[in-house]
């Protein structure tokens, strides 16, 4: 590649890195704060961040003519884009720029560590060569960046559980205090705190509204962070987005399998990890449908299945780096 071309690639790679950096200090400024012009900062950046990475890939093929993603470069590259970019569409939709932070932190991170597997503009490995190429790895690497996402979600999640947790054991003290200093009841407060605090109510988490009702700063602050209700369902969601394309990513994979290596099959240590996940996710899924069909367990809802989500997420990110990276196997290319 000319050296023009090169520093093409090299601005929209920092270009990339710089504006995941700084829109997860902005989201994450925006997460403690609430500040709306933060949101409207942090956003834009994601953007930016999203469109450079995508921009890069594709110039990466239009000015080698060699694909992008035949190295664990190209495959992280297209992991952080993804994850940003199905970030954006769910916080679009969903108001979800709560979780931008850290979605924006793990696609610098990614990104980052992706530089140091930056072999250049070498073409494919002949295991590589083929069509397949072009269909199962985006497929595959999309799952991952779903469930990433998602994995943010549930991270907040058990983190707003948590708390109210810790402040279910205070209520009683407070509604005590309430009661014994005279003033008005601890609910004629809910009501009045929840009136400037659109969409805080008694269900919400109860003992963390309880407290915000009382003047207790810091659950004000995590009063105001999206009911456990709705983290329950956009991670439902989320999720539910990445298991169809991990599963189809799987049958690609056999596919390709066959064509390249003669079995559909070979419990190779890269497909027995994509099976692991992928009953990790099928488990999450049936834990969290509908309560009246046969088999579910309704009661697994919420901090249960935020934890198969975390642990799911754990199992992906071994599936599609440790095993490339430390184990051997047909898949130990580095991809």
């Amino acid at each position: 590649m000319d050296p023009t071309r090169q520093l093409i690639d090299q601005i929209l790679l920092v270009v990339g890195i710089a504006a995941y950096v700084t829109g997860a200090l902005v989201l994450f400024a925006h997460f403690l704060l609430r500040t709306p012009v933060l949101r409207a900062i942090g956003i834009p950046l994601a953007v930016v961040g999203c469109v450079a990475q995508f921009a890069e890939l594709g110039a990466r093929w239009w000015m080698t003519g060699v694909w992008p993603l035949t190295n664990l470069y190209g495959s992280l590259s297209l992991f952080s884009a993804v994850a940003v970019a199905i970030f954006l569409l769910f916080a679009l939709r969903y108001d979800l720029a709560f979780v931008g932070g850290p979605v924006l932190a793990l696609a610098a991170i990614a990104l980052g560590y992706a530089t140091t597997w930056n072999e250049g503009y070498m073409p494919a490995v002949p295991a590589l060569q083929s069509y397949w190429i072009k269909i199962h790895v985006p497929i595959v690497i999309s799952a991952y960046a779903s469930f990433m996402v998602a994995f943010c979600v549930s991270v907040i999640y058990l983190f707003k559980a948590w708390a109210e947790t810790r402040y279910r054991a205070r209520g009683a003290t407070l509604r005590g205090a309430a009661a014994g200093a005279g003033g008005p009841s601890l609910d004629v407060a809910m009501h009045a705190y929840a009136a400037t605090a659109p969409g805080i109510t008694r269900t919400d988490t109860p003992a963390i509204a309880d407290a915000a009702a009382a003047g207790d700063a810091t659950a004000q602050w995590l009063a105001g962070l999206p009911s456990l209700a709705r983290l329950d369902v956009l991670q439902y969601r989320i999720i539910a987005v990445g298991l169809p394309l991990l599963s189809l990513g799987i049958i690609t994979g056999a596919m390709w399998a066959k064509e390249a290596w003669g079995a559909y099959w070979q419990w190779d240590p890269k497909e027995t990890a994509a099976l692991l996940s992928w009953i990790i996710y099928a488990g999450y899924m049936h834990l969290h449908t509908r309560p009246e069909w046969r088999g579910t367990r309704p009661e697994w809802r919420g901090t249960r299945t935020a934890w198969v989500s975390v642990v799911g997420f754990i199992s992906i990110m071994f599936c599609y780096l440790g095993v490339n990276i430390w184990i051997s196997g047909l898949h130990s290319y580095k991809m």
